[in-house]
């Protein structure tokens, strides 16, 4: 679909899966040269794009053997900013922040009409705002680009998927600048993960019985509080610290003497006993098991979760203890669970969207699908959608479903020769910039 009237080239650096290219090539431009240091994601790319030629390591590729262009566009590592990450941003022990400077001497080389560049939201901010100073200098100040930058999100587009990314877009100041360009205004299309969902795939992941069982539990959880007339917390629920009385607050367990644990009451409300305080403490929560530094307390955001669950099950033990025995054999993150729907939703985890994350069980509004970062357990549950062929409800999404989200539902993960897994295809999914948005953000730009 060729929306331009002029005909440009870009170049696709850091490719992944293809998403600056399929963006471009929607509004009919062509792809000259890529890069990616994946080899199984470049296998992707040629099957995916067979006409542009490939290559891997960006480093290793000096720029005059890059074709010239009028676009540059990368999705540069974002792990050295990104929160989930070290945040070390230009001094990543990889050496991944410094990629920048490969985009850079490239751009000093071909001098390209146009640069569209994206990372994590969290770049704008990281050191305390001395990285984007860095980024802004080097392309306006010694490249000579009007630039500009904002953080959108593909929910803001009528796509159910909660994703804030920062998009870089620069203009040579010799053409003009940016003149009268602004990113595109976000529509609030309602949105819902069912406009995704394919019951009819037969390519899941199925759901383990102890997943399965962990969702009911819950679920019974959630359906005691509403007929109770309880009001889920926005905070975590942290169960095990239901029916606890340890002391916290002053002292943490790890410097309290043996005999000030002994006969309290800890993970689920057990009577704490032993004769070690080794022995002891492994009977604490396990975020109350943290070795401080003598006479460091718990961080303030601890102690708050800790007074507010117990506050919470003091207020609701009457229903909750009849419950509790279901969790007594749940791993520890299991324990712990997040109802991110807010006050006025459905009491019930049938319509909604759950995630197994190392912090707990998170839940959310099918309106508000997660940020796809498609690692191991993390992968979106779907609870109500039955499973094909099956009684069953509840299974993950599907590898096309999250590339629907993507706006990559028309790319192929696999031909005769090669074959890539679904927990691979969830990762790279999960790293690839939507379609939609640079999309929008091309059209305004390339007028």
């Amino acid at each position: 679909m060729k929306t331009n009237k002029t005909t440009y080239t870009f170049i696709d650096l850091f490719a992944g899966l293809g998403g600056f290219h399929l963006a471009l090539q929607q509004l009919g431009h062509k792809c000259v040269f890529a890069s990616e240091l994946k080899e199984d994601l470049r296998k992707l790319y040629t099957l995916n794009f067979p006409g542009t030629p490939i290559y891997g390591d960006i480093t290793k590729i000096n720029p005059e053997q890059i074709p010239p262009h009028d676009i540059i566009c990368g999705g540069f590592p974002c792990q050295p900013f990104s929160q989930a990450g070290k945040q070390q941003g230009f001094n990543d022990e990889k050496n991944r922040g410094n990629l920048f400077d490969n985009i850079c001497a490239i751009v000093q080389y071909h001098y390209p009409k146009y640069i569209i560049l994206e990372n994590v939201a969290n770049l704008k901010g990281h050191d305390n705002g001395n990285t984007w100073n860095v980024i802004y200098d080097r392309l306006h100040n010694e490249l000579g680009y009007d630039v500009q930058e904002t953080i959108l999100s593909p929910h803001q587009f009528g796509i159910p998927q909660h994703r804030k990314r920062i998009y870089i877009v620069g203009v040579r100041e010799d053409l003009g600048g940016l003149g009268e360009f602004k990113f595109p205004k976000p529509t609030y299309t309602p949105c819902d993960i069912h406009d995704i969902i394919d019951e009819t795939d037969t390519d899941y992941i199925p759901l383990k019985e102890d997943t399965r069982r962990h969702i009911e539990i819950w679920s019974e959880f959630v359906r005691l509080a509403a007929e109770n007339n309880c009001t889920l917390p926005g905070f975590p629920i942290w169960a095990m610290e239901f029916g606890a009385d340890y002391d916290y607050q002053e002292i943490p367990p790890c410097h309290q003497r043996a005999k000030q644990l002994k006969g309290k009451r800890g993970k689920l409300g057990r009577v704490i006993t032993g004769k070690s305080h080794k022995q002891m403490m492994e009977q604490l929560p396990i975020y109350a098991q943290d070795k401080r530094k003598e006479g460091e307390q718990f961080q303030d955001w601890k102690i708050r979760y800790i007074r507010e669950n117990r506050h919470f099950y003091e207020t609701n033990k009457r229903w909750i203890d009849p419950w509790i025995n279901n969790i007594q054999d749940l791993q520890n993150s299991h324990m712990k669970f997040e109802w991110n729907c807010g006050k006025k939703a459905s009491m019930t985890l049938d319509d909604k969207i759950v995630q197994f994350r190392a912090s707990g069980i998170r839940v959310k509004l099918p309106s508000f699908s997660p940020a796809l970062n498609l690692v191991g357990t993390q992968i979106p549950i779907f609870p109500w959608v039955r499973v094909p062929d099956s009684e069953l409800r509840g299974r993950y999404m599907t590898v096309k479903e999250a590339a629907r989200i993507q706006k990559m539902e028309n790319l192929c993960f696999e031909s005769e020769n090669f074959h890539m897994s679904p927990t691979r295809c969830f990762e790279a999914l999960g790293n690839a910039v939507n379609v939609d948005v640079v999309r929008r953000i091309a059209e305004k730009l390339l007028k």
